[in-house]
């Protein structure tokens, strides 16, 4: 039989009672991260939540207060020299000399890498390059770059030497649709060749069609992490009856143990909302029980709780995640 596996080492980020206080202030608040190696992990949380404060503390950009931080299995900061030149990382946007190209900015930042090969360099530079779509502009200058061509550019410098682990601030601000949907697919095709991605961004969205996995922070404490699959199942499905009938709607769907809520009215159909708790009958039933007391039904819908309900359920907050 195999061996259970370990979960030291199955977890690319890892933190123990996190704790980072500037002053009173407390930023962080003890918080157990748990990343999954290969996994998309979103970093969601309001402002202020404490989510640029933690990933400054993964990378050792800042030093924590309490707890323990181990990234790619290793202790941090103690292991920084080893454990850096695994992860590439794009925080608080791209930083780039407008003067000169998008190929010679690649090639200074990669210079500054002492475990980068120079004899490959070039070659390393123009792969990045491509892999984010920006080879026919790597010859010009910086200053004439869009900000979404800044940001590939930013990602494309994460990308120089092959990463374990890769840590994203926003990566698709300012991105257009086409550029959006480049970036997604890049950031799939780097999970499924055993990358890492974690991703912190405001578009909730986003993180629904690229992560398997999600945090939220709130207040500076970790209030849910999991599967999509599971963070999302935590949350309320909602059936929406369509009817010209709403009052007698309402009365068949509370007589089943429901709890209709107020009707919406766009012109004259009416809809008609209850939540769907465990143990509440099936859409079918209830789509049964509605015609045979005369309700005029023009349709029924079950909508599953997004991201977005278990954020604002979790928080408090509104769609306006930011860094």
């Amino acid at each position: 039989m195999a061996a259970p596996p370990d979960p030291r080492t199955d977890l690319a980020v890892r933190t123990e009672s996190l704790t980072k206080r500037y002053g009173r202030h407390t930023a962080v608040a003890g918080i157990d991260l748990a990343v999954p190696r290969g996994s998309v992990f979103g970093f969601l949380g309001p402002n202020g939540s404490g989510k640029t404060t933690t990933i400054r503390v993964m990378l050792g950009l800042a030093s924590a207060t309490g707890g323990r931080v181990q990234v790619l299995g290793e202790e941090m900061p103690r292991h920084l020299a080893t454990v850096l030149p695994r992860v590439g990382a794009l925080v608080e946007g791209p930083a780039f000399y407008p003067f000169l190209t998008g190929a010679a900015n690649l090639g200074r930042l990669d210079t500054a890498d002492r475990y980068a090969p120079p004899a490959t360099r070039a070659h390393r530079v123009r792969a990045a390059l491509a892999q984010v779509g920006l080879l026919e502009a790597a010859d010009t200058k910086v200053r004439a770059y869009s900000l979404g061509m800044k940001q590939r550019l930013g990602i494309a410098n994460a990308l120089l030497r092959p990463r374990e682990l890769l840590v994203l601030d926003e990566p698709t601000n300012g991105l257009d649709p086409q550029g959006t949907r480049e970036v997604r697919e890049l950031l799939r095709s780097l999970a499924a060749g055993g990358t890492t991605v974690f991703v912190s961004s405001h578009l909730l969205a986003e993180i629904e069609q690229i992560c398997t996995h999600a945090a939220v922070m709130s207040a500076g404490e970790l209030v849910a992490q999991g599967s999509l699959d599971v963070l999302r199942g935590a949350g309320r499905a909602h059936l929406r009856v369509q009817t010209p009938d709403p009052g007698a709607a309402a009365d068949v769907l509370a007589a089943m143990g429901l709890q209709p809520g107020q009707a919406d009215v766009p012109g004259r159909t009416a809809v008609v909302v209850a939540p769907m708790d465990d143990g509440a009958p099936a859409p079918e039933d209830v789509v049964t029980a509605l015609v045979r007391a005369g309700v005029r039904v023009r349709g029924v819908t079950v909508d599953q709780a997004s991201l977005e309900d278990r954020f604002v359920a979790l928080t408090g907050e509104g769609f306006d995640v930011a860094r």
